[in-house]
C-alpha cells in the first residue's frame, strides 16, 4: 500500500505524519487532538502545552480501553448468542423429526383402524 505523507498542525508545532491511511482520515485526527488540547488549555491556562497533551492522552487512552472492553464484551455475548442459536437450531430439528415420526405413526394407526 502507498505511504502518504501529511503534515499535521498540533499545539502549534507541524509535524509530517508518514502512514498508509487516508490523508483526510489523519487530518481529522489531528484536529481533533488539537482541539482537544486547546479546550484542556483554555480551561486550565496555567497547564503547558505538554501538560495539555498528556491529560488529553491519558482522556483517550481511558476511552479506548473502554471501548475495547466494550468491544471485548460485545464479542462474548455474540458468542453466547451464537451458540444459543445453534443449541435452539439442533432443538428444532429433534423436535421436527419427532412431529415427522409421529406423523407417520398416526397415519399407521389409520391405516390400522381403516383396515
Amino acid at each position: 500500500m502507498n505511504k502518504n505523507r501529511v503534515q499535521v498542525k498540533i499545539g502549534g508545532a507541524t509535524y509530517t505524519i508518514v502512514t498508509e491511511d487516508d490523508s483526510q482520515y489523519v487530518e481529522d485526527l489531528a484536529d481533533f487532538l488539537n482541539d482537544e488540547i486547546r479546550s484542556i488549555c483554555n480551561s486550565n491556562p496555567s497547564l503547558s502545552m505538554t501538560q495539555a497533551a498528556v491529560l488529553v492522552a491519558l482522556d483517550q487512552l481511558d476511552a479506548c480501553r473502554k471501548a475495547s472492553a466494550s468491544a471485548d464484551n460485545l464479542r462474548v455475548q455474540i458468542k453466547d448468542y451464537l451458540e444459543e442459536s445453534a443449541r435452539a437450531k439442533m432443538e428444532v430439528e429433534v423436535a421436527r423429526r419427532e412431529v415427522e415420526r409421529l406423523n407417520r405413526e398416526i397415519a399407521d394407526l389409520r391405516n390400522r383402524v381403516n383396515r
